[in-house]
């Protein structure tokens, strides 16, 4: 049987595969998402929204991904769901590959202490409750790796600890990694470790 980490990154190979078959178009891309995404998540990508994610610079594969499992369900939130509704495939990859192609801007954290200990579970995950570390999948700056894990640097706080939240409820089902390590982190740890992602660079 293959293991959890050999099937995400198959799955993911699968994904990709497919977005390639599809050029890009960005300038299309550009003229959707101003239509449909540019007031949550600002003109660039780089919402200024703490409950809105920033998209810019993320790695494509992985917001065709959520698209796509916002508009199959898979992954629920009620506007979300709405506004994939509206979006073909080819929409969508242009949206991916256009936002993948913006500058992400810089985030900030807001607390010393909560980034110190942010930063340990981080870097070092907490060995005697078998919490892995964060950089082990999404890189020591937070620049996530293309194809199987999102970047994650300079992404607001609020945003972060919600979806923390949400996998660790279950109501976000889409990534059963997450739903794992989430499911070990309690409320001041995962306020920890989101505001040391914000300000990573």
């Amino acid at each position: 049987m293959k293991s959890l980490a050999t099937l995400i990154c198959s799955l993911a190979l699968v994904a990709t595969a497919q977005a390639e078959t599809v050029k890009p178009d960005l300038g299309a891309g550009s003229t959707k998402y101003a239509q449909i995404c540019v007031a949550c998540h600002a003109a660039d990508g780089n919402s200024t929204t703490p409950a809105n994610p920033k998209l810019a610079g993320q790695h494509p594969e992985y917001l065709l991904k959520q698209l796509r499992e916002y508009k199959s369900g898979k992954r629920a939130n009620a506007i979300m769901s709405g506004m994939a509704a509206a979006l073909s495939d080819q929409d969508m990859i242009n949206i991916a590959f256009w936002l993948a192609d913006q500058k992400p801007k810089a985030g900030y954290a807001s607390d010393a202490e909560l980034v110190r200990a942010g930063e340990k579970i981080y870097r070092a995950g907490v060995a005697d409750r078998n919490i892995a570390s964060c950089a082990g999948c999404h890189s020591p700056n937070g620049a996530g790796l293309p194809i199987q894990f999102p970047r994650l640097a300079g992404q607001h706080a609020d945003y972060t600890a919600a979806q923390l939240k949400a996998f660790r409820s279950g109501a976000r089902g889409n990534n059963s990694v997450m739903t794992t390590v989430a499911a070990k982190l309690n409320d001041k740890e995962i306020a920890a470790v989101s505001d040391y992602i914000a300000g990573l660079r």
